[in-house]
């Protein structure tokens, strides 16, 4: 019997800074009444969905940030998110900055079931940009101040049907990160992100932008055997052109549905869980066919060590 989890990729269109929580909510609320309508399950939010990419400005004291931040979840001006989930009964997966009582800055996912129960949380692993200010960029990419890689890892949490996962933007780039849940049984992989089409350290990579996007995301879905929805926070905010092209990722590696505007917008799909079997127990059959005893250099080292 099929396992069917309807997904929305819910993009939203930029979120300026002096754009107010509640707006933000009102806007994903919105889109969660269009999924409803739609017969979806999930409903997946972008990364830093209730305020602008604010990492691309720098503050010297790192306290008048803390307006960013999120220091509980659901709180005032989330609720009203999660009540209208509860009674739509659609979940969705939320992303913030989170703030902790004990002064650690994460950039953070959540995952909440139709009842509105939290029922996962990832903090974000691969923290890209700079840690000091740079004052000859057009924009900053500070997320290294703002944010603390976590060292909690990859986890994958029974949700929905199946095994789902997460991951945040820059987690996309890398393969360890599909291959952490791969090696967990996931079955979908939920990611949020903040990409803007001008990268600063290297600008002949910008027309490349979207394919690079798309390349990460379906390779790791094929490699893995496991649906990948990934969804942009996207269009002209504070100046900055960011990435659009929200897409759902079926475990072929093919594109399922691509959001087509750089503005609030759902694409759905409608996922079979038991497809991800059809490459987990044949090309992709870990027990059957990897060599983790010749892998030692992924967790061994860092950096590359050249031959001689």
């Amino acid at each position: 019997m099929a396992r069917i989890v309807t997904v929305a990729a819910a993009q939203l269109g930029p979120i300026q800074r002096e754009d107010s929580r509640a707006s933000c909510v009102e806007r994903m609320i919105d889109l969660l009444q269009q999924s409803s309508r739609a017969g979806c399950d999930l409903v997946v939010f972008p990364e830093l969905a209730l305020t602008t990419f604010f990492p691309r400005w720098f503050v010297d004291d790192i306290r008048e940030a803390d307006h960013w931040y999120e220091t509980s979840m659901p709180n005032t001006q989330t609720q009203p998110l999660f009540d209208e989930a509860k009674k739509l009964n659609i979940g969705f997966s939320l992303g913030y900055a989170e703030l902790t009582p004990d002064g650690q800055r994460f950039n953070t996912q959540i995952l909440v079931e139709k009842d509105g129960s939290i029922v996962a949380k990832y903090r974000k692993v691969h923290i890209p940009g700079h840690e000091e200010h740079e004052p000859d960029r057009p924009f900053q990419h500070a997320e290294r101040y703002y944010f603390t890689p976590s060292n909690e890892g990859f986890g994958v949490w029974k949700a929905f049907g199946g095994r789902v996962g997460m991951m945040i933007c820059n987690d996309r780039r890398w393969p360890e990160t599909y291959r952490e849940m791969g090696l967990q049984g996931v079955e979908m992989i939920l990611c949020g992100y903040n990409t803007p089409m001008h990268y600063v350290p290297d600008p002949s990579q910008d027309v490349l932008a979207g394919f690079h996007n798309a390349l990460v995301m379906q390779s790791g879905a094929y490699q893995n055997g496991t649906f990948v929805v990934g969804v942009a926070k996207g269009g002209l905010e504070e100046g900055v052109d960011g990435l659009a092209d929200s897409s759902i990722i079926g475990p072929s590696g093919e594109i399922l549905a691509k959001t087509s505007t750089t503005g609030d917008e759902i694409a759905v799909a409608a996922c079979d869980l038991d497809w991800c079997y059809q490459y987990k127990n044949t090309l992709f059959d870990f027990d059957r066919y990897r060599r983790p005893e010749v892998y030692q250099r992924i967790t061994g080292q860092r950096g590359a060590i050249l031959a001689d």
